[in-house]
């Protein structure tokens, strides 16, 4: 079920990105009771596709602050939506001469150990990159590699947090790097290198959770979570320019702008070609994807973030509920 809007006609063109630079942050605006009640509706369809899973969903109009949500004040696992988080504040480290983009950061075995090389075909030490590619995989491909070592860069997760709260952003955790989070969704010992302690409680027959199935207790952890309007507003802050330099923040939203996960959810019902830099996330019974849809002929920017937990279906189910919601989003501001 989508909105009552008319679909976008291919004849209207496609904008090129043009991210913003140090504007106004536009005041959010709360959309009609109508139209608030129309989202109502559709969301809770969608979410029928998630075999007893929950979407939480919100939208603004960067521009003019028009705002569309649905359980938007509601927690949900972040997944590696929390990478932008982190790409936020090692770049305000960048802004402040305290690291540099070009900095040669090496990888070390223990980090490719836990959680992956950092790109295909490279398993041994004695591997340097630098910020820039770094965050660049941590991003684009979700690699977790890549983001364990950019937390630690950051100040670890604590820091990123502070610097969270620091933005006024005040629901949105970072409790975790990705490790520490798949150790603690899979039920393993800290002490435990990953590999290690899955190929243990493996070889011990232990119950180990399933990686596409949901956790009540993980879902309701507020650790490591955000609600969709937290979300929101660190990606309007962040397109606006107050809160990185124009260089970071075009670096930034140009790397998301590259991301290759999660085709098939933001961008998935999208006209082709449409600009999204966006981020993924991926645990359990949660597939979320969050960014900033440019829309054609001029009509601005809108941040968007969807969330899901609890969800039980199938990853194509997920993702067409996450595209389907996009969509909606997409249609409602480009014809309001």
């Amino acid at each position: 079920m989508r909105l009552l809007i008319p679909t976008i006609a291919a004849a209207v063109a496609i904008a090129s990105p043009a991210w913003a630079q140090n504007i106004p942050e536009a005041r959010p605006v709360a959309a009609s009771a109508s139209t608030q009640k129309g989202f109502d509706v559709a969301v809770a369809d969608y979410a029928k596709a998630l075999g007893g899973g929950k979407i939480g969903f919100a939208a603004r109009h960067l521009e003019s602050g028009q705002q569309v949500s649905v359980n938007g004040s509601e927690m949900f696992p972040m997944a590696s939506t929390f990478k932008v988080a982190v790409a936020v504040k090692v770049l305000s480290r960048v802004d402040k001469g305290e690291i540099t983009l070009d900095q040669l950061v090496p990888v070390a075995d223990a980090n490719i150990n836990e959680s992956g090389p950092v790109a295909p075909g490279i398993f041994h030490p004695g591997i340097q990159l630098s910020v820039a590619n770094l965050i660049e995989v941590m991003i684009i491909q979700s690699n977790n590699t890549a983001t364990d070592i950019m937390t630690a860069l950051a100040g670890g997760p604590d820091a990123v947090t502070a610097n969270l709260r620091a933005l006024g952003i005040k629901d949105q955790n970072v409790n975790a790097d990705t490790k520490t989070l798949l150790k603690k969704f899979y039920k393993l010992p800290a002490d435990v290198p990953l590999r290690e302690g899955l190929r243990a409680a493996r070889a011990s027959g232990a119950a180990i959770p399933a990686s596409n199935l949901p956790r009540a207790d993980f879902d309701a952890d507020p650790n490591d979570s955000s609600t969709p309007l937290a979300m929101i507003d660190l990606l309007a802050k962040i397109w606006s320019g107050k809160i990185l330099s124009a260089k970071s923040t075009e670096f930034l939203l140009g790397v998301m702008s590259r991301t290759t996960t999660g085709d098939k959810r933001l961008k998935g019902l999208l006209p082709a070609d449409t600009p999204v830099a966006h981020k993924t996330g991926t645990l359990g019974g949660t597939i979320n994807d969050v960014g900033v849809i440019t829309l054609p002929g001029g009509r601005g920017h809108v941040a968007i973030s969807v969330y899901t937990k609890g969800s039980t279906t199938s990853n194509d189910a997920r993702e067409k509920a996450v595209a389907e919601v996009a969509r909606s989003a997409y249609d409602y501001f480009m014809f309001r």
